[in-house]
């Protein structure tokens, strides 16, 4: 297909077109009028202002993090008004970009002085839409998806298309540009990639072992580790390793990194999960792998302290040629024949439930989470929760995220104590409160969350420290019921902390999708 032609502009596409058209999105709450209307703006735009339209509308900046916390933007936000005209896309990214580039002595402050001197410019609604983009709170109810379905409206290519070109790029804003600029054979250079990691695949939840083999037939299972996700990218002597957040991490895992140098392929790119082992073989705490995973210094003396073991799983490209499309019973033995089985996670591939239940029981008995259940014959799809991967836990767990909490009573007095936890809603983009719960806490955990949540306090109403939606908890429950006190109508029973997941970001959590199906599942 060729490339749209669309009409040429002469004026730069100002920022308030684009706060218009959030305000707009956000009174709109039918899904494809809002890709309508997105597909529109899009079409509008011109070089990188597509590319900043995108990322700006799914509440990202292509800088990623630029060193503006909450604090400086409660400070300018009091900031007086000037009379500029208006300011455009490209403006407002070029101030950005200023600020990302900001280093050493004196930096705090040279990005305040920046971002003051932008925000001088904007107007009410222009500040606010800045601010908001910045602290990831932007409220219009646009997912990621909605920006992607948009773009394929826009530039007339399927939206099979543009979400795999999404799956190898990983920035919306490129995506974007590229597919309405160039069309299909732009989107085509947009493959996997050595060294350039991808979005992990995830899985859903399934109460047992007889559901999982109800929905996948023979079915691979697997030791679910409580450990850290990581992607591993070997070739030409070079190693690099990469968090399911795709941060480079490869300085922290000396041990890996030589295991990974030592494998018989040229290139490969494999998928596995590192964990710190006690002497006996069984996990230590989750606290303490994720302090060894999280080492910046001293990394050899802690190594030497508290080695961390790995455990491939899966592989997504061998030797200059991406194997993601073949079935997992296929990539599993391409991995087999490069990896030694002691370093591979452990695995039981049937149909017999009795057989399954057997192997879920020595998951438990050495300490394991549970299990993992995968489709022999499913492709790896980056990125996407699909019904492919299954996991099975001991106890109902979701993964959480905090939106505000209690100061405590009595001996937890002067800690945050009671969590408000909430899912987002992927219609409407907004967080949704289930429940609270203050059990499972240990006093260092306390302390600690407390800490962390004045952080990212956003307001205070009479005991509740209200919160910038970012910590995702993992939380156990014994069922969720009907309650008209939470505007789902539902809420957690029971609900107990079980870990923070520090290695999780929000949008990664459980979706209100995905507690909703949980809860009429347990209806049946």
């Amino acid at each position: 297909m060729v490339p749209l032609q669309r009409p040429e502009y002469n004026v730069l596409m100002k920022l308030r077109d684009l706060v218009q058209l959030s305000s707009t999105l956000r009174a709109t709450p039918k899904k494809s009028e809002k890709v309508r209307l997105i597909a529109e703006f899009l079409r509008r735009t011109a070089g990188k202002e597509t590319a900043l339209a995108a990322s700006y509308l799914t509440g990202t900046l292509p800088q990623g993090r630029i060193g503006i916390g909450r604090q400086i933007t409660e400070e300018v936000l009091g900031g007086a008004l000037l009379s500029c005209g208006f300011l455009t896309l490209n403006e407002v990214d070029r101030t950005f970009e200023r600020i990302a580039s900001e280093r050493g002595s004196g930096s705090t402050d040279r990005r305040r002085t920046l971002l003051e001197a932008l925000l001088r410019r904007a107007d009410h609604p222009e500040r606010r839409f800045l601010v908001d983009l910045l602290r990831g709170e932007l409220r219009h109810g646009v997912l990621e998806g909605v920006v992607l379905d948009a773009v394929a409206e826009a530039s007339r290519l399927p939206v099979a298309d543009i979400r795999l070109g999404m799956m190898f790029c990983g920035n919306a804003g490129v995506v974007a540009r590229t597919a309405i600029e160039e069309g299909a054979a732009g989107l085509s250079r947009f493959s996997i990639r050595l060294f350039s990691p991808i979005s992990p695949m995830l899985a859903k939840s399934a109460a047992d072992v007889e559901e999982a083999l109800e929905r996948l037939g023979k079915a691979a299972f697997e030791f679910k580790l409580d450990g850290a996700r990581v992607q591993v990218h070997t070739g030409g002597g070079e190693v690099r390793i990469f968090t399911r957040q795709l941060q480079d991490i490869t300085a922290r895992l000396p041990e890996l990194v030589e295991s990974a140098r030592s494998l018989s392929v040229r290139e490969a790119i494999l998928e596995g999960e590192v964990i710190a082992l006690q002497a006996s073989g069984r996990p230590h705490p989750f606290q303490v792998t994720m302090r060894c995973f999280g080492r910046v210094k001293d990394v050899e003396a802690i190594c030497r302290e508290i080695p961390l073991s790995y455990f491939f799983f899966d592989i997504l490209y061998l030797d200059g040629k991406g194997v993601l499309a073949l079935p997992s019973r296929e990539r599993f033995e391409i991995l087999a024949g490069i990896v030694s089985s002691s370093s591979m996670v452990s695995r039981r591939v049937t149909r017999d439930p009795q057989e399954a239940k057997r192997f879920l029981q020595s998951s438990f008995s050495e300490g394991h989470e549970g299990l993992m259940a995968k489709s022999l014959e499913a492709p790896y799809v980056a990125g996407q929760r699909g019904d492919h991967w299954l996991k099975i836990k001991g106890a109902k767990t979701l993964d959480l995220v905090v939106l505000g909490a209690e100061w405590g009573a009595g001996r937890r007095a002067g800690w945050l104590s009671n969590l408000h936890l909430g899912a987002r809603d992927p219609q409407s983009g907004r967080w949704i409160m289930l429940g609270k719960t203050f059990k499972g806490l240990t006093d260092e955990i306390l302390q600690w969350q407390t800490d962390k949540l004045l952080s990212l306090k956003t307001e205070v109403q009479g005991n509740v420290v209200f919160v910038h939606p970012e910590l995702v908890v993992e939380i156990a429950f014994a069922d969720l019921q009907q309650s008209p006190r939470y505007p789902a109508g539902i809420a957690l029973r029971l609900a107990r902390v079980k870990r923070y997941r520090t290695d999780k970001s929000p949008s990664e959590a459980d979706t209100l999708q995905t507690v909703t199906e949980m809860f009429l599942d347990g209806r049946k």
